[in-house]
């Protein structure tokens, strides 16, 4: 798979749009390109505090051309997390979105990296976690080129940046337009603004990247009322969506024309992992389909051997280019090479007769009450239908619930859950919270949560609800 930061003819023809400054293309966009990162030493990790701005994508495709490391972190990470963060990798430059300065180790701080490695990311949402995802350039390309190939991208697609670009997600958006030789809008409004779909009608953007909690807010607008003339594909991952939601959009797109991806991915895989071709959303809601071109996916059971039956539940696993070097958790992980080959999603699912894979539930995400398993994802879906913004985790023998509501409320809930589930209400606690805890493109951060609901219970909330 070519690298299409440095194919001259595909970025000849890649464009984005930056503001004011309106469209930069090709031969101006490399030229900032490399002149973004013209001053760095050979092969410098550094941090990129990713903004949705022409200079930090300047810096990003500059470090992949002249093979620098960027460790990509969001723009809400505290400077009290990123400085330990950076002092552990070694890493002593920042590019904050607008300049460089000097963070961690030191701004002459540099360490020493694998020839294959081109990209750090976080492996939680908040980039706050000690372990780094180690990618390759070729995980990079190979991700990009299939993401083009599945959504037959062309060059007159444009894309807009509705989630954060140090997001793998919103990344793959950014690297598999670029590809093809496409367009991509930056934005940093919200998709609840008017300032973000003025920008997509003028722009003419062509495709709708939103993660669960993007499409739930686009419902509650009455998205499908909007008049997006060049609206052509509208793709959904980085959550589960429940099926009534994909049915949802899937009838949108088949009433006005245009394509709905429903999609699976991780970060340690670059991205994307599967996807469900527009033609089966209908009639396979909540399926993530099928492995991306160029990928495989099967399942394993508990003693690693693999699940050839239709409808029997097992561990999720993928192969592929895009699958990454492996995991780092210090400065000298960075020189090692590719320590796996395949992915162990952590995903349990089944594969229909059809060989279209479904998401079951995570392989860690239950908790056993008076002897009994229960789905932490499956409690989220049901908290979702009742209409609820919650979320679940738990500890053994206790399923604890944080929901945006008031204490009275809460108090109900508790009861309403350990009829539904059959246990006594002392296995399950509800607490009311403000908000809850997620990341900047909407994902619930489960870890956080926990860790919330761990201090609230330490306070002596004996009732299972939260002062």
């Amino acid at each position: 798979m070519s690298r299409f930061w440095e194919d001259s003819s595909t970025m000849s023809g890649a464009r984005v749009h930056a503001g004011d400054e309106g469209w930069l293309r090709g031969e101006d966009l490399v030229r900032r390109a490399d002149a973004a990162v013209a001053d760095l030493p050979p092969r410098s990790v550094f941090a990129l505090r990713f903004a949705t701005n022409a200079a930090s994508v300047a810096v990003y495709l500059g470090a992949l051309r002249r093979g620098h490391v960027p460790l990509l972190i969001g723009t809400d990470l505290s400077a009290e997390m990123l400085d330990p963060l950076c002092r552990r990798f070694g890493i002593g430059r920042l590019f904050d979105g607008t300049t460089w300065t000097s963070v961690g180790a030191g701004a002459l701080a540099s360490p020493a990296v694998h020839p294959s490695l081109g990209l750090l990311m976080s492996t939680s949402g908040s980039t706050g976690s000690p372990k780094l995802v180690r990618l390759s350039l070729e995980n990079l390309a190979a991700n990009a080129g299939s993401i083009r190939e599945y959504l037959a991208l062309a060059t007159d697609d444009v894309a807009i940046t509705s989630l954060p670009l140090s997001y793998s997600y919103g990344l793959s958006v950014l690297n598999s337009h670029l590809a093809v030789g496409a367009g991509i809008v930056l934005s940093d409004s919200a998709v609840t603004t008017p300032a973000f779909w003025n920008l997509v009608r003028a722009e003419g953007v062509t495709g709708l990247t939103g993660v669960p909690t993007t499409w739930r807010m686009l419902r509650r607008m009455r998205f499908e009322r909007m008049d997006l003339p060049n609206l052509r594909h509208m793709t959904q991952a980085g959550g589960r969506l429940d099926p009534e939601e994909i049915v949802w959009l899937g009838e949108l797109a088949q009433r006005t024309g245009r394509r709905a991806f429903i999609m699976y991915g991780q970060t340690e895989a670059t991205a994307r992992i599967a996807y469900l071709p527009p033609t089966r959303v209908l009639d396979k809601p909540g399926s993530i389909g099928q492995a991306i071109p160029g990928g495989e996916l099967w399942l394993i059971d508990t003693d690693g051997a693999p699940v050839t039956t239709a409808d029997v539940e097992g561990q999720l696993v993928y192969r592929g280019p895009n699958v990454m070097l492996g995991y780092a958790e210090s400065a000298q992980d960075l020189a090692l090479g590719a320590t796996l080959t395949s992915l162990p999603t952590g995903d349990l699912a089944r594969q229909d007769a059809e060989g279209h894979f479904w998401i079951t539930g995570r392989l860690k995400r239950f908790v056993k009450l008076f002897g009994n398993r229960f789905g932490l994802d499956e409690v989220e879906q049901h908290l979702r239908t009742l209409g609820l913004d919650a979320g679940a985790v738990g500890r053994d023998d206790a399923l604890m619930i944080g929901v945006v509501t008031d204490t009275d409320s809460a108090a109900a809930l508790r009861l309403t859950l350990a009829t539904r589930y059959h246990v006594h209400p002392s296995a399950i606690q509800v607490h009311a919270l403000a908000t809850l805890p997620r990341n900047s493109a909407g994902k619930l951060l489960h870890g956080e949560l926990q860790q919330a609901l761990d201090r609230l219970t330490a306070t002596g909330a004996t009732s299972g609800v939260s002062p």
